[in-house]
């Protein structure tokens, strides 16, 4: 008889000691009804992670679907400003209630706890990774179809909760052209891979601007090395967007969501596929 290593994942034996692998999945708030999770996560920050989560939510809330956003971002949270939602988010004896968009897009951020949107957040990891678990479990998230959790930068103590405590049916991974992501994005797939998150596509950011005599595409950061990144990792391109100078006056007007452009259609395409 073979001694037992306690590795039941390379064992074949039935034995009493067997064990399932760990699941530190958290139900939502009772009262919470979400159908469909999806993270949007880089391996570094300023690429904008914060634009394409609110750009789906916008997209999918066009199509039809009731949309939320969990601004996990703890430290340096935009999702609020996007949305122009400036008031402090409400609660009674149940739970906290989210902030809701113009158009009707659940929103909730520490940025809505905190008594001036300006002040700081000055938390250690611990601390900001509880704060997440808080936004999950004690927020009534009402009928959503789909919640995007805007992610921070890193595979730190925050993606790390999200992947463990949330329910993630998909993730969509946002790079920019620099050769320097190549290695970037690798680190947020192996993460996902790790933690069998499946990986919807990778969404390149600032990846151009139009010439507005001509249209012709300038490559500002040089070539992109998307494709051969998802290539490399078999993952769709789900979109390359450019830089655009009303997608910015939108954003910092607060009025995300009169943004115009298909640029995430494809990505919206797979996010709905969730559900069919």
């Amino acid at each position: 008889m073979s001694e037992c290593t306690h590795n039941c994942e390379t064992c074949g034996k039935s034995c009493a000691e067997r064990k399932s692998p760990a699941d530190f999945r958290e139900p939502a708030h009772k009262l919470s009804s979400i159908k469909k999770v999806i993270g949007v996560v880089s391996g570094k920050g300023g690429v904008g992670k914060s634009m394409t989560s609110a750009m789906l939510s916008v997209l999918m809330n066009r199509r039809g679907y009731h949309t939320a956003v969990l601004d996990a971002d703890i430290t340096g949270p935009s999702i609020p400003k996007l949305f122009g939602i400036h008031e402090r988010a409400r609660g009674d004896e149940n739970g906290v209630f989210p902030a809701t968009s113009k158009t009707g897009i659940d929103v909730m951020s520490v940025n809505l706890m905190l008594e001036h949107e300006e002040d700081p957040v000055v938390w250690r990891g611990p601390v900001i990774a509880g704060a997440v678990k808080q936004f999950w479990q004690e927020v009534i998230w009402k009928d959503v179809d789909f919640m995007f959790v805007d992610m921070p930068p890193g595979t730190g103590d925050v993606p790390l909760t999200v992947f463990q405590t949330l329910p993630v049916d998909g993730i969509v991974v946002v790079a920019s052209p620099q050769e320097l992501v190549s290695m970037i994005v690798a680190k947020a797939v192996k993460m996902a891979n790790m933690m069998n998150i499946p990986i919807l596509g990778i969404v390149e950011n600032m990846s151009y601007i139009a010439c507005p005599d001509c249209g012709k595409k300038i490559s500002i950061f040089g070539e992109s090395h998307v494709d051969e990144i998802a290539a490399k990792f078999q993952l769709p391109v789900l979109a390359k967007m450019p830089i655009d100078p009303r997608l910015a006056q939108n954003a910092d007007a607060g009025c995300i969501e009169q943004f115009e452009g298909d640029y995430l259609d494809n990505a919206a395409n797979a996010v709905e596929a969730l559900l069919k």
